[in-house]
């Protein structure tokens, strides 16, 4: 009987499927440079960045074996824009793309794709776009590794005064929920071509970023004038852009409510201006939106002055940017330290730790931390010295994998687009 039994346990254990082996941990990558700004305004000299398996394990003193040196670059958060326009694009044609010109879906999508690489190679590991129903695929298949791009959040539309009264209001916002956006994009103002005058009532308001809030969704509210502005403020409304018309009163009042401000540097309408031939005859792209557009960049430096002198809002980075721009969006950045006078650590913050936040990711993104996605960028010389150091990024890692790095001194100069 002993042997039976005997028998029948071997016979068992050969015929048992194999124990499943555990996967074993991904290998870490030390990340050195000779400089670190964390995005929170602190910088370091001579640091190791620890990665594993996307995310950051240890920040400490550069020491022993590096997978990738970076030298003498300066190690930063990858960068953060909260305002794009991942689905505008120049035509065959060379012109703005606009419905009914012939592009299909199919090439709207690779546009937006190639906007989104562009941007990624720029050292933008994430974007928001306030955009169309053509930004979801791309930000989909991003998310699944199929398409290199930056993390995208998208709104996949937007709402303004002619979504009728409040209670229809609400349903459009529940609409865009289902449909899967990230948050909520609403039109209070004319656009600054236009004049920017307030368009959306109290009560529009109120029930768009009301009903944003009972979503689970922010609320992005394009205000040129200080009336659209406060009212979205007494709305409650997480972010007022532009604003390129609103007073000292506005700015106190958004300060006072702790809403993120995107303001704009010069980035959107030097695009306009360099590149007429590509918007002129569309809409309101003619002699006097151009002009309108001149006038508005002085307008926006004053405004700086004020935004500058309110250390405690919380003024978030984006650029506006359209057809052309995407790739140059840290322009802005560079605006922002010279025209401006704003110091390069905190232009950093805005579009690093601030923008995270402002987006509901501050504790995922934005930051050289322990804990954090191994979203990093590396600068070719020091922002801090030369803003426009900003503009040449020589390392992009996202979610831990290399998107671009230096050339190696052995082998011939790799050329980026």
């Amino acid at each position: 009987a002993a042997a039976l039994l005997a028998a029948a346990l071997l016979a068992a254990a050969l015929l048992a499927p194999p124990a499943l082996a555990q996967p074993a941990a991904p290998p870490a990558v030390v990340v050195r440079a000779a400089a670190l700004l964390d995005g929170r305004g602190g910088a370091q000299r001579n640091v190791d960045v620890v990665v594993q398996g996307g995310r950051i394990t240890a920040v400490r003193p550069a020491s022993g074996r590096a997978d990738v040196d970076l030298g003498e670059r300066v190690l930063a958060p990858g960068l953060i824009d909260t305002h794009v326009h991942l689905g505008w694009y120049v035509t065959a044609g060379g012109r703005l793309h606009q419905r009914g010109d012939g592009d299909d879906v199919r090439v709207e999508t690779l546009n937006a794709a190639g906007n989104a690489q562009r941007m990624l190679q720029a050292g933008f590991t994430t974007v928001q776009s306030v955009g169309g129903p053509e930004d979801g695929p791309v930000r989909d298949a991003v998310a699944r590794g199929v398409l290199a791009g930056p993390r995208i959040l998208t709104t996949l539309g937007s709402l303004s005064e002619t979504a009728g009264p409040p209670d229809s209001v609400r349903v459009v916002v529940r609409r865009f929920r289902e449909q899967g956006a990230d948050a909520i994009k609403i039109f209070a103002s004319k656009s600054i071509r236009d004049g920017g005058a307030q368009t959306m009532t109290q009560a529009q308001l109120d029930a768009a970023c009301g009903e944003a809030r009972a979503q689970g969704l922010r609320s992005i509210v394009h205000a040129h004038s200080a009336p659209a502005a406060q009212a979205a403020v007494r709305a409650g409304c997480t972010q007022v852009d532009h604003g390129v018309l609103v007073d000292q009163a506005t700015i106190d009042a958004m300060a006072a409510a702790g809403t993120y401000f995107e303001p704009q540097c010069e980035l959107v309408f030097r695009n306009y201006l360099d590149n007429k031939q590509w918007f002129r005859g569309i809409g309101n792209y003619n002699d006097e939106g151009f002009a309108s557009m001149e006038r508005s960049i002085p307008l926006r430096r004053q405004l700086g002055v004020m935004w500058l002198a309110r250390p405690e809002l919380k003024v978030v980075y984006g650029t506006d940017a359209v057809a052309g721009a995407h790739g140059r969006n840290a322009e802005d950045l560079v605006c922002r330290v010279q025209a401006l006078g704003q110091p390069a650590l905190e232009a950093l913050r805005s579009a690093t730790s601030l923008a995270a936040e402002s987006m509901g990711l501050g504790r995922e993104i934005g930051t050289v931390a322990p804990g954090y996605q191994a979203d990093l960028v590396a600068f070719d010389g020091d922002p801090r010295t030369d803003a426009t150091a900003f503009l040449r990024v020589a390392f992009v890692m996202k979610g831990g994998v290399v998107h671009r790095e230096p050339p190696r001194a052995a082998a011939p100069a790799t050329r980026y687009p």
